[in-house]
């Protein structure tokens, strides 16, 4: 990405949507401890969806006109990335600690590069894996308080909260694809329509409830405004103008807000090991990112670089 113009860096709007989505435990752990992850998932997207509903017309039209590799990008993207990750994502509360399923989710850019190179076909060089191992030990260490002593919730969770990881980095490389033909509302639109069907498919299908006391609506109506409406539009809004390497820095406001809010607001208490965990998840992340973006020698090569030679 270029160097963002003189007097228009907007690292602080990166900043501040990351910190969004540091929030969403105030109001989605104690929804999950009380209601179906399906219940609050669909009331979530339903309100996203009449949010961005006049953007939903115009992206059908685009939609209709477009390949068919697009139309199954929106599909996935809307089904997966949008309704079973969120659900997954929100389940994973419910099993484990408010901390450690967010800053699991700053494992998407490892995963994202993986699955560039089977859908986008993108080419892994080997120094992926120095980035890859240190982020697998440290998510190890960040995911049980006794990193030899594994327990089934917390492993569930844990798994949960990547296979949340795993859609949503999923949309990212099929959100990259489909950008050619539709833009960033009508990918906005479209995924949250798609993923409102999906769920009211799958509550019919599984006999869920999707009945919500009144008291839990305006935790519903926070957790579909900050940290998914006013988060996502703010970052899109900033990355134009910010520069990758402060926007990757900036991002690091997610985890950290997310610890602050697990031990201030929900009493966790991390084990060392797990803050050492964090740290390096945290590390290697940023690393690989700041490398993707000024190495000549990139760990992922794309179809642009792939002529060049080294």
């Amino acid at each position: 990405m270029s160097a963002a113009r003189v007097g228009t860096d907007r690292t602080w709007m990166v900043a501040l949507a990351a910190s969004f989505w540091g929030l969403s435990a105030l109001w989605r752990d104690p929804l999950a401890r009380e209601l179906p992850s399906l219940a609050i998932v669909f009331w979530e997207h339903l309100l996203l969806v009449v949010l961005v509903s006049p953007w939903l017309a115009p992206a059908v039209r685009r939609l209709l006109v477009s390949s068919w590799r697009t139309r199954a990008a929106v599909l996935v993207i809307g089904a997966g990335s949008s309704a079973l990750a969120t659900v997954l994502f929100t389940t994973a509360f419910r099993l484990g600690d408010p901390i450690t399923p967010q800053v699991l989710q700053k494992l998407q850019p490892l995963v994202a590069l993986a699955l560039a190179a089977v859908l986008l076909g993108e080419r892994l060089r080997p120094r992926y894996a120095a980035f890859l191992l240190p982020a697998l030990v440290g998510a190890w260490l960040l995911t049980f308080a006794d990193p030899l002593g594994v327990t089934v919730a917390g492993a569930q969770a844990a798994l949960l909260a990547l296979g949340a990881a795993s859609l949503w980095a999923a949309g990212t490389v099929l959100g990259r694809a489909a950008s050619a033909e539709l833009r960033f509302r009508d990918l906005v639109a479209l995924r949250f329509t798609v993923g409102l069907v999906t769920l009211a498919v799958l509550a019919a299908s599984t006999s869920t409830p999707l009945a919500v006391p009144p008291s839990a609506l305006p935790s519903i109506a926070a957790l579909a405004l900050l940290p998914g409406l006013a988060a996502m539009v703010l970052y899109y809004l900033a990355l134009g103008r910010t520069p990758a390497s402060r926007a990757t820095l900036a991002e690091l406001a997610f985890p950290l807000t997310a610890a602050l809010v697990g031990v201030a607001a929900f009493g966790v208490r991390p084990s060392p090991t797990q803050w050492l965990g964090m740290a390096v998840v945290l590390v290697t992340v940023a690393a690989l990112a700041l490398h993707e973006q000024r190495s000549a020698r990139p760990a992922v090569v794309t179809r642009a670089r792939s002529s060049v030679p080294g």
